[in-house]
């Protein structure tokens, strides 16, 4: 595990409460990294600050304000000089046939996986210019470079944030900034086995999201190795970062052989409903 290039610096990380958020807190905590680990849910940022340590400060922040995702970067430079990275992480899913899915669910995951991370650059990008060095990573999906049907909401998000990525990269390049998209396929957290927002109206029917995804991309990646290959992918700068390595194959039959994919993405839907 390497440690020096990122001994001393400065990481927020938003949806740090749980999965992949949590797993790459405690990983860049392990690393040297002081981390402003922020979830909308306190008590479960609070225990992901309290398993990390010292060098993990725990914040509330709903990422659908703007103004509140500012405030948490200019906290995070007014206290420690700068800000290295700013890990765009928070999201949310919303499953089931898309003409089941009512408006409230879609403007939600726009609200959330999109403005989120679009709130989240506005803040840092500007800092990271000042200071003249910095890297955003924005989380996105394997759903952000493949079709992910039954997931149409969030596959729309993901696209958009691997967009927004790979664009801001090039712009960014010569100005110090490196940009990345994160971009896991189904790896082994809580969302894996949930029904979506309690307070959201539900479909009529969801799909078993751990079956469903493990049929189109494979069993779940463990999260804390899905982690530590995130990292080390971070500091080599990639571009789009795409773990598991399985993943990567998904990724280049999409681009190579896309009839085929859909094929297969298609048996998976039909397998689908059929167990429903």
């Amino acid at each position: 595990m390497a440690t020096s290039a990122w001994q001393g610096t400065t990481a927020i990380v938003t949806g740090a409460g749980s999965g992949i958020g949590r797993a790459l807190t405690l990983a860049l905590a392990r690393r040297g990294v002081q981390v402003v680990a922020t979830d909308v849910n306190d008590a479960a940022v609070q225990q992901v600050a309290a398993e990390g340590g010292a060098s993990v400060r725990g914040e509330v922040l709903d990422v659908r304000s703007a103004d509140a995702v500012r405030a948490i970067v200019e906290a995070t430079v007014d206290r420690q000089g700068r800000l290295d990275y700013l890990l765009n992480n928070a999201g949310m899913a919303v499953g089931g046939e898309t003409d089941d899915i009512q408006q409230v669910a879609w403007e939600r995951i726009l609200d959330v996986n999109l403005r989120g991370v679009i709130h989240g650059v506005l803040a840092a990008y500007p800092q990271m210019l000042k200071q003249g060095f910095g890297h955003i990573v924005n989380t996105a999906s394997l759903a952000g470079l493949v079709p992910g049907p039954l997931l149409t909401p969030y596959a729309m998000t993901k696209h958009a944030v691997v967009g927004l990525s790979t664009s801001l990269r090039i712009e960014a390049a010569t100005r110090g900034v490196r940009v990345s998209a994160l971009c896991p396929a189904a790896i082994e957290t809580p969302l894996l086995d949930s029904k979506g927002a309690p307070d959201l109206p539900a479909p009529i029917w969801v799909p078993d999201m751990r079956r469903f995804l493990t049929r189109l991309a494979g069993p779940p990646h463990p999260v804390a190795a899905f982690a530590e290959e995130a990292l080390d992918a971070i500091e080599r700068n990639q571009a789009i970062i795409v773990v598991p390595g399985r993943a990567r194959v998904a990724w280049r039959l999409a681009r190579l052989f896309p009839g085929l994919v859909e094929r297969l993405a298609l048996s998976a839907v039909q397998a689908e409903r059929a167990d429903r």
